[in-house]
């Protein structure tokens, strides 16, 4: 029906005169130019940024290599000097042992002082012993008592003379100042180790020339290493003992002795990356090191990029803007041009759904009707079948139960009808999901047969639901049969029930704490089309007569008036899966359930019966006065509260809900709560129409049809 309207609206809409304009190709040339303005200025942004970037790192290197042949050739004069210096004093003490070098200590003290000179970069020069003894110094006279015996440089210019050995930075005991040495040590004419000559050079000094040639920019960074790694002096300092780590590009090229190179590293002792070029000192086993800080050169192109990126945007966006302005203008006549085609269409396919809807509330209301029909008959049947037992049947027992059975099933019947017209009165109850389902297991089990296989899988610590235990299993009655159905070769059913938490869910929920319950099958499964229906009232895929449409409408029907839903998946030939989405129950402590009937009456009293049905009055009367009740029967709320205005009093006043007149029965019991505040009232119904009234009056309600024992529980009398 809805794509017959759908096409109607369609044919109208064709028939009506159009604009020839192409609104497609006009707004595809708009979009063209928008994507022409963006992607050209980015491209050459883009490929402005690359290159630019590429030339300050380009310029980077060149300025770090140019830092590191200054530092280099500063070093090379540095050490010249002081070999130059260490050759002088080892031409000066020629063979001379400890001995003849203490004999001499005054003259070589002078000497040596003299040779030093004032060169800002010598912190002292030492003349050591062959047993590491300080024999001489250029800074003190005489000299003190100190030995170097067991000390790194003085064991290493031993090991190398007569090469010169540079130590590890140390604090000078004499100079009172940060220094590291170079040691050459002395040979007799026989090879026989005679001592060394140490020249302790100043830490600062090199740092202060280091300062100066980077003008003390904190991104630029100078350092002189030993060969093996070891760092002597830095600028900017680091903390002491740092090195560069073992397995860096830089300590390889040193280890391999490289003359010169560039590398690109990241820190292992402050994490920051760097553009790093280094040359070796001389013939010497140190190199130079001078670095760039990579953040530093990404500042200077960021802020230039940005500056040129925003004199690029101006332009565009002055386009982008022209563009989206005739895009709108565009769709504004797109929309008015279909205007008038989707209000056509609109109102057919409302006034299409507006009588789908009026059906569907007329089925229902007669479904109700009906049922609620039927159900007053069977109340009438119920009732005097139970007279009949109360009279001992008479020899009518058989004929009686067979009866019964089919009240039974014509009940069954009547409560799925009012259930999917949801006009059943429920009697909501806690419900423990992790009890309840083993115990209707056999049940379940017997509806499947001996061909399906059933397995329950119920989660730990299962949350409890609010529900009617009765409609909650005809729900799971329902979809075990259309499973069973859904297998005529055998199969398997499981049911699966846990906690679950809906947040933005498909179901159209409110978010919060659900209970699921999924009942899964591996037979036949559906088309996707009949999934759809799956859940319409009277809808069925059986042959006639071998199923109502009721089932699973029913099941929708019981979800919702618990508060959840229930949803159906199907694939064919693998299966179908029907999920129960029930709201968690929270108890809120004991509360009296006011559905519940309680005593209201005793032995020998008068019954006030309120019931607009003549056969349903004659057998709840007769029921009445088997308990020893005497009862008084009005047909209508408003003939029962003219005799209760009149005086008359009852020790219960037991009322039908749905009535002809002025009055119903919940309105009946409003004013006798209001007039009569002591006087004891309980209700009828067949269906659930107003019932909420009742519940907040606190009122018992029996659901029709209700057999005998309800009713005595309600008045409390021995028969």
């Amino acid at each position: 029906m809805e794509c017959r309207t759908v096409q109607r609206a369609e044919r109208v809409a064709v028939d009506l005169p159009m604009p020839s304009r192409n609104f497609a190709a006009t707004r595809r040339m708009l979009l063209i130019v928008l994507a022409v303005s963006i992607v050209f200025p980015l491209a050459c942004l883009a490929g402005y940024g690359y290159f630019d970037y590429q030339r300050r790192i380009a310029d980077a290197n060149d300025m770090i290599d140019r830092l590191a042949r200054v530092a280099d050739e500063q070093a090379v004069k540095v050490l010249d000097l002081n070999r130059q210096m260490a050759s002088r004093i080892i031409d000066l003490l020629g063979n001379a042992d400890d001995a003849q070098i203490r004999a001499r200590e005054g003259e070589l003290h002078a000497r040596l002082r003299e040779i030093g000179g004032d060169f800002p970069q010598v912190a002292s020069i030492g003349l050591l012993g062959a047993n590491g003894d300080l024999l001489a110094s250029s800074l003190t006279y005489p000299a003190p008592t100190i030995s170097i015996a067991q000390r790194e440089d003085f064991l290493a210019a031993k090991a190398v003379r007569p090469q010169p050995y540079f130590s590890l930075p140390m604090f000078g005991p004499l100079s009172k100042t940060d220094v590291f040495t170079t040691t050459t040590g002395r040979s007799g004419a026989d090879g026989q180790f005679l001592g060394v000559v140490s020249v302790a050079l100043r830490n600062e000094y090199f740092a202060r020339f280091y300062r100066d040639l980077t003008n003390q920019d904190p991104s630029l960074t100078l350092a002189l290493y030993r060969q093996d790694g070891s760092l002597l002096v830095r600028y900017p300092a680091w903390p002491q003992g740092a090195r560069p780590a073992a397995n860096s590009a830089f300590t390889a090229a040193m280890r391999d002795k490289q003359l010169f190179g560039h590398v690109r590293l990241k820190s292992s002792v402050d994490g920051i990356e760097r553009l790093l070029a280094f040359r070796r000192v001389g013939d010497y086993p140190l190199y130079v090191m001078s670095a760039y800080a990579i953040s530093s050169i990404v500042a200077g192109w960021r802020s230039h990029f940005l500056m040129i990126a925003g004199l690029t945007a101006v332009p565009c966006i002055a386009i982008w803007l022209l563009v989206f302005y005739s895009l709108r203008q565009l769709e504004a006549e797109r929309r008015a041009w279909e205007r008038w085609q989707g209000e056509v269409a609109m109102r057919l396919s409302a006034e299409a759904s507006s009588r789908q809807l009026q059906r569907m509330g007329a089925l229902g209301n007669l479904v109700a009707n009906v049922a609620h029909d039927f159900n007053n008959l069977l109340m009438v049947v119920s009732a005097n079948t139970e007279l009949a037992r109360l009279k001992h049947y008479n020899n009518l027992e058989k004929e009686v139960l067979a009866v019964e059975r089919a009240t039974t099933s014509a009940e069954t019947l009547t409560r799925q009808l009012l259930s999917v017209a949801r006009k059943q009165p429920l009697k909501q109850e806690p419900v423990d999901l992790s009890r309840w389902l083993p115990a209707a297991a056999p049940l379940l089990g017997a509806a499947l047969g001996d061909k399906v296989e059933l397995s329950l899988r119920i989660a730990e610590h299962l949350w409890q639901v609010l529900a009617d235990p009765t409609d909650l299993e005809f729900a799971i009655m329902n979809i075990a049969m259309n499973a069973r159905d859904a297998m005529p070769r055998g199969g398997h059913f499981v049911i699966r029930c846990q906690n679950n938490r809906l947040v933005s869910s498909d179901t159209l929920l409110p978010d919060g704490e659900y209970v699921l319950i999924a009942c899964s099958d591996d037979g036949e499964g559906m088309p996707e089309a009949v999934a759809r229906r799956a859940f319409e009232p009277l809808f069925t895929t059986k042959l006639r007569g071998s199923g109502t449409g009721l089932g699973l409408a029913q099941v929708l029907s019981m979800c919702e008036q618990a508060g959840g839903t229930a949803k159906i998946d199907s694939v064919p030939g693998s299966g179908t899966t029907v999920r129960l989405f029930l709201p968690r129950h929270i108890p809120r402590g004991a509360s009296a359930s006011v559905e519940a009937p309680h005593a209201v009456a005793t032995p020998n009293s008068a019954v006030l019966l309120v019931e607009d049905n003549e056969d349903v009055a004659a057998g709840v009367a007769a029921v009445l006065e088997t308990f020893g009740c005497e009862v008084r029967h009005e047909p209508t709320a408003d003939q029962a509260f003219d005799v209760l205005n009149g005086g008359a009093r009852f020790e219960l006043v037991l009322s039908d809900i749905q009535m002809p007149g002025k009055l119903n029965g919940i309105d009946l019991a409003e004013k006798v709560r209001s007039a009569w505040p002591s006087q004891k009232i309980a209700l009828m119904t067949g269906y659930a129409d107003e019932l909420e009234r009742a519940r907040r009056l606190g009122i018992a309600i029996l659901a029709k049809p209700f057999n005998i024992d309800e009713l005595h529980a309600l008045v409390a009398c021995e028969p």
